[in-house]
């Protein structure tokens, strides 16, 4: 009896100035090597002249993936190519930083959890001790590390000594209430997510639901958004908003509002470990 082994399945993302013939000098080269494409997306920024493209295809059982990189690596050249190959069996591993708040926490840990997010949570580090219950009731490693008067650059080395660690592919920012350094910013480009309220810069500060209560909103919002040196300027994944009105009290706004920004930075988790995010300058292709 023959035993089949099933394919393994690889998303290939790449951008590159456009031109005619990226599309076919992919899937011939796919094709040749006898991959299957399941999936196949491509947008043309007319602004910036610049193309993206992402595939995920099946390839054979042998297939050697050193030898299936060097092959677009030889491309690279012709056309300019930058690009990135991934096995979908490997769930990217995330580092999740927070503050007091546990909504967006726990919802990631929960999606993680019920395997509607496929990525690997490898630690949690928070600058307040209070959500290592919920944590470890996860069976996830817990790392209390306080941001002090003049500790701060001592802390964001002990999180990248964890980063390194636990080789996190991903770090994301589940209210953490701190502002990074452009230091740790410049060593993690493209790897940290954030979530924060989309009111800015309307209402900056504290209590920011309710500086939009008493300026009668109507529309309750969320951003995620990649991390830069630039505060909250960052290239934005996903947004969310849900409606209110005057009967909304600033507590239920509060409320309405963790509801948003645990969606959208679910979904930009999601989208980032699917491969389906691609920088453009400031802003990201999204591939969904």
């Amino acid at each position: 009896m023959t035993v089949q082994t099933a394919p393994t399945e690889y998303v290939l993302t790449l951008s590159c100035p456009d031109r005619p013939g990226i599309v076919a000098a992919v899937s011939g080269l796919l094709a040749e090597r006898g991959c299957n494409i399941l999936e196949s997306q491509q947008f043309s920024d007319r602004d910036s002249g610049v193309f993206f493209m992402r595939v995920q295809f099946a390839a054979l059982p042998d297939t050697d993936e050193d030898e299936l990189r060097g092959s677009f690596g030889a491309l690279a050249p012709e056309l300019g190519l930058e690009f990135e190959l991934h096995g979908t069996a490997v769930r990217p591993r995330v580092l999740i930083m927070v503050s007091k708040g546990g909504h967006c926490l726990n919802d990631l840990l929960y999606r993680q959890r019920s395997g509607l997010l496929d990525v690997e949570v490898v630690a949690v580090v928070s600058n307040h001790p209070d959500l290592r219950p919920l944590t470890q009731s996860y069976g996830i490693d817990y790392h209390h590390l306080p941001a002090g008067p003049g500790g701060k650059a001592a802390q964001e080395a002990e999180v990248l000594t964890l980063v390194e660690h636990y080789r996190a592919d991903l770090v994301v920012l589940a209210r953490y209430m701190q502002i990074l350094s452009d230091g740790f910013c410049a060593k993690l480009p493209g790897r940290v997510i954030n979530i924060h309220h989309s009111f800015l810069p309307s209402f900056k500060g504290a209590r920011p639901y309710h500086q939009a209560h008493a300026r009668g909103v109507k529309l309750i919002g969320a951003t995620a958004h990649y991390v830069t040196a630039d505060l909250d300027e960052g290239p934005i994944i996903e947004q969310e908003v849900a409606r209110v009105d005057h009967t909304h009290s600033p507590e239920e706004l509060v409320a309405v509002g963790r509801d948003v920004e645990c969606l959208a930075l679910a979904r930009a988790v999601r989208w980032h470990a699917e491969h389906r995010v691609l920088l453009n300058g400031d802003r990201t292709v999204v591939f969904r």
